[in-house]
């Protein structure tokens, strides 16, 4: 059966249409899958670049970490550089205190060894000075507690119990006060010595005045023989420093002896310096 031309007609228009539509549909559908297409590779991409972004962070912090720990480490260093600097700087003072109290050291040592040499060479100068007497066994000089001492036996000065001296004993005193006239800034002192048997007689109670008379004959002797007052002092010490045990005759005569004995000189010595300003603060 043949449809009728005009339901033919509106038949194809509709279809028509309806293609249209179905056309325009497909064409929305295909944008609509491109667009989204388009917004997945978007999305895959901004995935992408986060995690890029992660990773980037991810190696910032491991970065991080890594350099707090390297400052650490240098924090660390650091403070053991500054413990071992303060260590330096107290070593380098001590040492800095050791090489000046070695300086003063050698300083003193230098002192005492030129006072020790000064002291030598007046020795050997007094040796020299009294050798004929020595030779003719009249005194001995000597070293006693680090101090020259020219030594007379009072058996050849002077009797027995007196304080007048022998006309040997007298000549022997002016040799000895012109020859220590002659050295020149020193100071003697005349020492009075006896051995232990006891002496009581009216002018001598003891033997410390016997020891004393003997030793300001002495001295008056060398001043009548040129020597100055002010470089003279006298002393008694009795019996009380032997040079040898009193136990046999040899040893009491040894014992009975004068000491003139050089005085040091205090200004030549170590330190006299520290002394006098001591001294000075004292008064």
């Amino acid at each position: 059966m043949r449809l009728p031309v005009v339901l033919l007609v509106v038949l194809v228009g509709s279809g028509c249409v309806a293609l249209k539509k179905y056309e325009a549909l497909e064409s929305d559908f295909r944008q609509t899958e491109q667009s989204l297409a388009e917004k997945e590779r978007a999305i895959l991409e901004r995935n992408q670049e986060i995690a890029s972004f992660e990773a980037r962070v991810r190696g910032l912090e491991t970065r991080v970490a890594d350099l707090d720990a390297a400052l650490v480490r240098k924090k660390a260093e650091l403070d053991e550089m500054n413990a071992r600097q303060a260590s330096l700087l107290v070593d380098k003072g001590r040492l800095a205190a050791d090489v000046t109290s070695m300086r003063q050291a050698l300083a003193e040592l230098q002192a005492r060894r030129d006072a020790a040499e000064a002291q030598l060479a007046a020795y050997r100068d007094l040796l020299s000075r009294f050798q004929r007497l020595i030779d003719a066994g009249t005194l001995r000089v000597k070293i006693v507690d680090g101090r020259m001492v020219v030594e007379l036996a009072t058996d050849v000065l002077f009797p027995s119990g007196s304080a007048e001296l022998s006309p040997e004993g007298k000549a022997a005193i002016e040799e000895v006060a012109r020859v220590l006239a002659g050295i020149p800034d020193r100071h003697f002192q005349v020492e009075g010595h006896t051995d232990d048997v006891p002496i009581r007689t009216p002018q001598y109670p003891s033997n410390w005045e016997l020891a004393a008379a003997r030793a300001l004959t002495v001295v008056r002797t060398m001043i009548a023989a040129g020597m100055s007052p002010a470089r003279l002092s006298a002393a008694s010490f009795a019996e009380g420093k032997p040079v040898v045990a009193n136990d046999s005759r040899e040893g009491k005569q040894a014992n009975r002896r004068i000491e003139i004995v050089v005085v040091p000189d205090l200004s030549e010595l170590p330190g006299y310096d520290e002394l006098q300003a001591i001294g000075a603060g004292g008064s």
